[in-house]
């Protein structure tokens, strides 16, 4: 057994774990089994058609509606009060989810949408990368988030505004160097899902030019034959986002770069945790490592929260 304490927005209680025996957590399936739904082109073994089918789905879906704002849901009491932030500012809530680590909501916001993005995918794991990589083929435009994201409402408003201004072919998203170490090891840059709108005309023009969100993309199906372009691809690093940099660097692509430190305070991740305590799913993490009460307090939003069966938020 394991006690550790955590901080910085956390639960006021030291939290106790065990490890698992003989099941497989949701981490360890999305390395093995699972790793086709991750959003990789190296382990993406389906046809093109089944996304394309799967996509007119999507579309249908979400028909009517102008602004989407996809939210990932790894946590019911996290997702809900995103879709509650996303609802204020114009935008309307796209709720997915992956099997492996998450279900789908049990409660949505009024006017909020759920998706079954996996229902003819029928992956064993489902990054939101799925969608996103895709989404000239289901939305004009599409703003997205990391579950576990939460803004005041001074920067939902903000980020609104950026993603309301992008005309088709252009998109934002959070830029990273992957820690200051690599400030100026351009390799390792990336853009960042964590926070972003897409167009269509960009998401589209990614596609072919084998760029986009996935890992990987040096082996994209677009990805071109000419071995020197194939040689420089090469030289950079492949995590989510990196097709993404690549192409505002050598494709012409048109990024509005957010700054990371502009979303430092509001992502409540392993990476901005002290003694984070790890579970078998992120959702079981969400509700380990941090008071969602006392994060929603200090951002200004605590009055969206829904009450609990207790009367407690």
């Amino acid at each position: 057994m394991q006690e550790r304490s955590t901080q910085h927005d956390s639960l006021p209680t030291t939290v106790t774990t065990a490890p698992l025996k003989n099941t497989p957590t949701a981490w360890e399936v999305g390395k093995t089994t699972g790793r086709n739904g991750t959003g990789h082109w190296r382990y993406w073994d389906r046809p093109e058609d089944d996304i394309r089918r799967a996509a007119e789905s999507w579309a249908s879906d979400i028909r009517g509606v102008a602004k989407p704002w996809l939210c990932w849901n790894m946590n019911d009491r996290w997702c809900l009060l995103q879709q509650k932030l996303i609802l204020e500012q114009g935008w309307t809530p796209v709720v997915g989810w992956d099997p492996n680590c998450g279900a789908a909501p049990s409660k949505l916001a009024p006017g909020a949408v759920a998706i079954d993005f996996n229902a003819r995918l029928n992956l064993q794991v489902l990054y939101q990368h799925i969608p996103l990589e895709f989404e000239f083929l289901w939305a004009d435009r599409l703003a997205f988030w990391h579950a576990d994201m939460l803004m005041p409402r001074v920067k939902m408003a903000t980020a609104s505004s950026w993603f309301d201004r992008l005309a088709d072919g252009e998109m934002a998203a959070v830029k990273t160097y992957g820690g200051m170490r690599n400030i100026f090891r351009t390799k390792y840059h990336r853009f960042w899902e964590v926070l972003g709108c897409t167009t269509r005309g960009a998401s589209l023009d990614q596609f072919q030019k084998g760029c986009g969100w996935w890992r990987g993309y040096q082996s994209h199906p677009n990805s071109p034959t000419d071995s020197a372009e194939r040689a420089r691809r090469q030289r950079f690093y492949d995590d989510h986002g990196c097709g993404v940099y690549y192409w505002s660097r050598y494709c012409e692509g048109k990024v509005k770069a957010i700054p990371e430190r502009w979303i430092s305070k509001e992502h409540f991740s392993v990476i901005t945790a002290k003694n984070y305590v790890r579970a078998e799913s992120k959702s079981k993490e969400m509700d380990i490592n941090f008071d969602l009460r006392k994060i929603a307090c200090r951002l200004e939003i605590s009055d969206l929260l829904e009450p609990s069966p207790t009367g407690l938020t």
